[in-house]
C-alpha cells in the first residue's frame, strides 16, 4: 500500500478514487512518563518515552486507514493528513486520526 501526503502519483495514473478512509487512535501515558516528562520540562531535553508513544499512535492510525483502503480493493492512500489532539479530564489521553483518500493506480 502506498501512502503519501501530496495529492497525486507522480508518474502514476490514477484509475480510480474510492473516497476517503481514515484511522484512529487514542493512547494513553502512564504516570511514570508523566513525571520524567515534567522532569525534562523543567530542565530541557526531549521526552523519549513520549515520542515513542506519538510513533505508535501514529503508526496505529496509518495502519487502520491502510487495511480500509484496502478492503475497498485500492492500492494507494493519497492527500493524507495526520492529526493529534489531547484528550481526557487532564489531557493525559493523545488521540491521533490519519485520513486520506482511496485509490488505485495503475
Amino acid at each position: 500500500m502506498l501512502l503519501t501526503t501530496t495529492n497525486t502519483l507522480e508518474g502514476k495514473r490514477i484509475v480510480t478514487y474510492y473516497g476517503i478512509v481514515s484511522g484512529e487512535t487514542i493512547i494513553g501515558a502512564n504516570i511514570f512518563k508523566d513525571f520524567f516528562a515534567g522532569i525534562r520540562d523543567i530542565i530541557g531535553g526531549r521526552s523519549g518515552s513520549y515520542e515513542k508513544v506519538l510513533r505508535e499512535a501514529k503508526d496505529i492510525a496509518l495502519k487502520e486507514m491502510s487495511e480500509q483502503a484496502e478492503r475497498m480493493g485500492a492500492n494507494a492512500v493519497i492527500a493524507i493528513d495526520l492529526d493529534y489532539e489531547s484528550v481526557g479530564d487532564t489531557g493525559s489521553m493523545l488521540m491521533v486520526t490519519a485520513s486520506g483518500t482511496a485509490v488505485r493506480y495503475e
